[in-house]
C-alpha cells in the first residue's frame, strides 16, 4: 500500500497575514469566472539522476528493501517474477493512462532491463484495474492506489482479503498481481500510482524514509522512478539471483551485481545513514496521514522533531519533520511556520539528491515573501527550484511555482510577463491538478496571496 500521506506541496494560502480571511475552497457550483484552459501539457524525454551513493550503501538499502514489509514484517525469501512480465489495464482508465503506462514501461525496459510489456487482453501477469476513488477507499481506507498478490480485481479481493492467499509473505514466485489506481484523480496522481505500484508489484515491497532519491519512500516527495530505483530493480532482475533465495544467498551475490550495474559506486565512501525510529515514524503518518484532528496531528509534528533532533539527524529526515510542523502551523502561527520552513531549507541544502524537496520548500518560502508584498524576493527563490520540478515531472509543483511566478511579477510592475506566466502555468495544473475547477481553485488560492489582488479585488 502507497500513498497514505497526504501530498506535501498543496497548502499555500495559510502564509496569508492575520488580517485577509481565505476564501473557502472552490466547487463545482462556485467557480470565478470561466477561462478557456489551454491544452494539457506533458513532460519530455526523462532525465533521472544517476544514483550518487556508495554501492556499500546501496547493497544495505537493496537488502532492507527486499527482505521486509513497510509493517516490519520480515521476509524469509526474495520474491519477483521469473521470465517475461505482461501487464494489462481493465476498469475505466482515465484518457491518460495507456500514454503514462507506456512510458513508464518503456523505462523499465530500458534503463531497468526488465522483459516487461503491455497486452490488451487475454491473461496477464500484471492486472491494473482502474476504479474510482470511493471503491478503492471501502477497501483500504487510507489509501489513494494499492497493490494486492493472487488476484486480479477489486471484487476477488474482497472476498480474499486478509486470508494467506494475499500474504506476500508467502510468496516466492510471483505470478498473478493486481494493482488498484483511480480513475476520478488528476492526470497526475493516477501516474504517480502508476510508478510506485508498479514498482512494488515487480520489486521491493519495502518503502524506506532514510532514502533521499527513491519512490521507496513514504514521504511521497518523488512521485516517479528515479535512477536510484531503477538500478534497484536492474539489480532485482539480475540473472544471479532467482525467486526463492535466502537473505544471505543475496547477500553474497549482491557487491559483484552492483559493481557491474554501478561501477562508480564502489569509489565513493559510505555515508551509513542510520536506521528510522518506528516512532518518528509513526509521528509522521499520524500528522500527515489520514484521520487525526489538528491538534494531534501539530503535536505529533512536534514529537517528529524532537525525535529527529534526539536521533541526531542533519539530513532529509530532519528537513522534513519541520517541514511537516511548518505546514501543520501555518494557520495558527505563521512566523513559527516560515521558521520551520526555512530550517528544512538549511537540513535539505546539507544532504545530496534532494534538489526536489527544496523546491517544494521554496514555494512555500516564496508564497509568505508574495503574501508581504515583496515580489524581488519571491522571484529569487522561484527561478531556481522551477527546473527541479520539470526534471522530476511534477507538474502540480511545476503549476504552482509558475502561478507563484505570475503573481510576483505583478508585484513587480511585469504585467504582460505575468500574464504570460500565468496562461503557461495552465497546461501543467491541468495535468497536476485535473478538472479545470481544481486549476480554477488553484489560481484562486494563490492569487489570494498578492497585496494588490486583496486591495482591488481577485482578477
Amino acid at each position: 500500500m502507497r500513498r497514505v500521506i497526504l501530498p506535501i506541496c498543496l497548502i499555500l494560502g495559510a502564509c496569508v497575514p492575520g488580517t485577509f480571511h481565505k476564501e473557502a475552497p472552490a466547487s463545482r457550483a462556485a467557480m470565478p469566472e470561466q477561462r478557456i484552459m489551454p491544452p494539457m501539457k506533458g513532460f519530455s524525454a526523462p532525465r533521472p539522476t544517476p544514483p550518487q551513493r556508495a554501492n556499500r550503501d546501496i547493497q544495505r538499502d537493496f537488502l532492507d528493501l527486499s527482505f521486509e514489509m513497510e509493517s516490519g514484517r520480515r521476509l524469509h525469501q526474495f520474491s519477483r517474477f521469473e521470465g517475461p512480465i505482461t501487464v494489462r489495464v481493465t476498469g475505466r482508465p482515465p484518457i491518460t493512462l495507456m500514454s503514462d503506462l507506456n512510458r513508464v514501461i518503456h523505462r523499465l525496459r530500458t534503463e531497468a532491463g526488465i522483459d516487461i510489456r503491455s497486452v490488451s487482453d487475454g491473461p496477464a501477469n500484471i492486472t491494473i484495474e482502474a476504479v474510482n476513488r470511493d471503491d478503492i477507499r471501502r477497501s483500504l481506507p487510507s489509501a489513494a492506489c494499492f497493490v494486492v498478490p493472487n488476484i486480479e480485481s477489486l471484487a476477488e479481493y474482497r472476498g480474499a482479503r486478509g486470508s494467506r492467499r494475499t500474504d506476500w509473505t508467502q510468496i516466492a514466485r510471483r505470478e498473478k498481481i493486481a494493482i488498484f489506481v483511480p480513475n476520478d484523480s488528476s492526470p497526475q496522481e493516477t501516474r504517480d500510482c502508476l510508478h510506485e505500484e508498479l514498482a512494488q508489484a515487480i520489486g521491493p515491497l519495502n518503502d524506506l524514509y532514510r532514502l533521499s532519491d527513491s519512490v521507496f519512500n513514504d514521504d511521497n516527495v518523488h512521485a516517479v522512478l528515479t535512477g536510484f530505483d531503477m538500478l534497484i530493480l536492474r539489480a532485482y532482475y539480475a540473472p544471479e539471483l532467482r525467486a526463492g533465495m535466502t537473505l544471505r544467498e543475496v547477500e553474497e551475490r549482491l557487491p559483484a551485481i552492483l559493481s557491474r550495474l554501478n561501477p562508480g559506486g564502489d569509489r565513493l565512501a559510505p555515508r551509513f545513514a542510520g536506521s528510522t525510529p518506528r516512532a518518528w515514524i509513526d509521528a509522521i503518518q499520524t500528522a500527515l496521514g489520514p484521520g487525526a484532528r489538528a491538534p494531534a496531528r501539530r503535536a505529533a509534528a512536534v514529537d517528529a522533531v524532537r525525535i529527529a533532533q534526539a536521533v541526531g539527524w542533519t539530513d532529509h529526515r530532519r528537513a522534513f519533520s519541520h517541514f511537516a510542523l511548518g505546514r501543520l502551523t501555518q494557520a495558527s502561527n505563521p512566523d513559527f511556520a516560515l521558521n520551520q520552513f526555512r530550517l528544512a531549507d538549511q537540513f535539505y541544502a546539507r544532504t545530496p539528491g534532494t534538489a526536489l524537496h527544496r523546491a517544494f520548500v521554496a514555494a512555500q518560502l516564496a508564497s509568505h515573501e508574495i503574501a508581504q508584498g515583496r515580489g524581488d524576493e519571491a522571484l529569487r527563490l522561484i527561478g531556481p527550484n522551477m527546473g527541479a520540478a520539470e526534471r522530476y515531472e511534477n507538474a502540480a509543483l511545476l503549476a504552482t511555482l509558475k502561478m507563484l511566478q505570475s503573481e510576483a511579477l505583478a508585484l513587480e510592475g511585469r504585467v504582460a510577463e505575468s500574464q504570460a506566466v500565468r496562461l503557461d502555468s495552465l497546461g501543467w495544473a491541468r495535468y497536476g491538478y485535473g478538472a479545470d475547477w481544481a486549476v480554477e481553485a488553484k489560481l484562486r488560492e494563490v492569487g489570494s496571496l498578492n497585496p494588490l489582488n486583496r486591495s482591488n479585488g481577485a482578477r
